[in-house]
């Protein structure tokens, strides 16, 4: 079953997508216009490698097709990582640039204070 994304507790429902040629029944409990974008995805994928390739055997393109979404799904994951580490490093650049500031503020405060008095 496929899972619930963002939406509240749905009962399962079938949904009827079809996938390179072939029809199949899906039970979810998700969005249904959801699942047909994730069909249609695989189906665009599988075609796109069968243009490509010789070979007439679906098993081998879905295969085939799996790998190049598997390449995606992990290039992508490996780019959010060094994003997310990117971010890290600025964002404590950026506070310690801020603690920084607040000091040279507050010392130069206390020594206006000192000075007046």
């Amino acid at each position: 079953m496929i899972g619930n994304k963002g939406k509240s507790e749905q009962p399962a429902q079938s949904i009827r997508v079809e996938i390179y040629n072939q029809t199949y029944n899906i039970r979810s409990d998700g969005d249904n216009d959801y699942i047909i974008k994730l069909a249609e995805f695989v189906d665009n994928k599988m075609r796109e490698i069968a243009s490509g390739t010789l070979t007439v055997d679906s098993l081998k393109v879905a295969i085939l097709a799996a790998l190049h979404i598997a390449d995606e799904f992990h290039r992508l994951e490996t780019d959010l990582e060094q994003n997310d580490k990117q971010l890290a490093s600025r964002s404590a650049e950026c506070a310690e640039m801020l603690d920084r500031f607040l000091k040279q503020k507050d010392g130069g405060i206390a020594q206006e204070f000192d000075l007046e008095q």
